[in-house]
C-alpha cells in the first residue's frame, strides 16, 4: 500500500497539478482563487493550503467572504463552498473499486465520525473525465455532493483491512471496542490514536 511519500517519488512533474488544489478546482471549473484575488460575490468559501499532502482536513476553513482576501494565509485559496454527501472513491485503472460514504457534523472539517462502504456499486460515482488518462494503477477522489475537491494517487489507506466500517478513535477515548468490532492502533498527526473497525 503506498504512502505520500512513496507516491511523492515517483510522481511526474506533469502530473503534479493533481495535487494542486487550486489549479484542479480551476480545470473543474469551480469559482476559485488564490489569496490575493477577490472573490467574484460574497458568500461562504471553503479556504485552505493550496498543496496539503498530509490531508486531514488541515489548515482548512469555511469563511464568509465578501470581497478581499489579502488577509488569508499566504498558500491557500479560496473555493465555492459545495454542500452534500462527501464520498471516497478508490479507482483502479479507472474502474470504480471501493466507495465510502463520510459523517461528521456538517461545520466540522477535520474530525469525521465514521467511514461505512457503499455495498451497491450502482451509488459509484466514474472516474471524473479529467482524470482519465492518467498513468497510475491507483487514484483516490473525494467528492462532495459529487463534486471532486481533492485526488491521491494511492488508495483509500483506511479501508486497507477490508473492513466495511471504520470510526477514528481520538486521544483520551476509550479503546475498547463495541461488540462486533476490533480495535487497531491507527495513529495520525490531528489526534486520531486508532479506529474500531468491522
Amino acid at each position: 500500500m503506498n504512502t505520500e511519500d512513496e507516491v511523492w517519488a515517483d510522481l511526474s512533474p506533469e502530473h503534479m497539478w493533481i495535487y494542486d488544489k487550486l489549479i484542479l478546482s480551476k480545470k473543474l471549473g469551480y469559482t476559485c482563487g488564490p489569496v490575493g484575488i477577490d472573490v467574484t460575490k460574497p458568500g461562504w468559501y471553503i479556504v485552505r493550503p493550496i498543496m496539503n499532502l498530509m490531508g486531514l482536513g488541515f489548515g482548512a476553513e469555511k469563511i464568509w467572504i465578501e470581497k478581499d482576501t489579502d488577509d488569508l494565509p499566504i498558500g491557500y485559496f479560496w473555493c465555492e463552498w459545495f454542500e452534500g454527501r462527501h464520498l471516497s472513491v478508490d479507482y483502479y485503472k479507472g474502474k470504480p473499486i471501493l466507495c465510502v460514504e463520510g459523517f461528521k457534523d456538517s461545520e466540522e472539517l477535520m474530525y469525521w465520525d465514521a467511514w461505512s462502504v457503499i455495498l451497491d456499486i450502482r451509488n459509484y460515482l466514474p472516474i471524473p473525465e479529467i482524470l482519465k488518462d492518467i498513468p497510475y494503477d491507483y487514484i483516490n477522489c473525494e467528492f462532495i455532493g459529487g463534486k471532486l475537491i481533492e485526488c491521491q494517487l494511492r488508495r483509500n489507506l483506511d479501508f486497507q483491512w477490508n473492513n466495511s466500517e471504520f470510526i477514528p478513535v481520538w486521544e483520551g477515548e476509550n479503546i475498547n471496542p463495541p461488540d462486533g468490532w476490533k480495535y487497531v492502533e491507527y495513529p495520525d498527526l490531528h489526534g486520531r490514536i486508532g479506529a474500531f473497525i468491522k
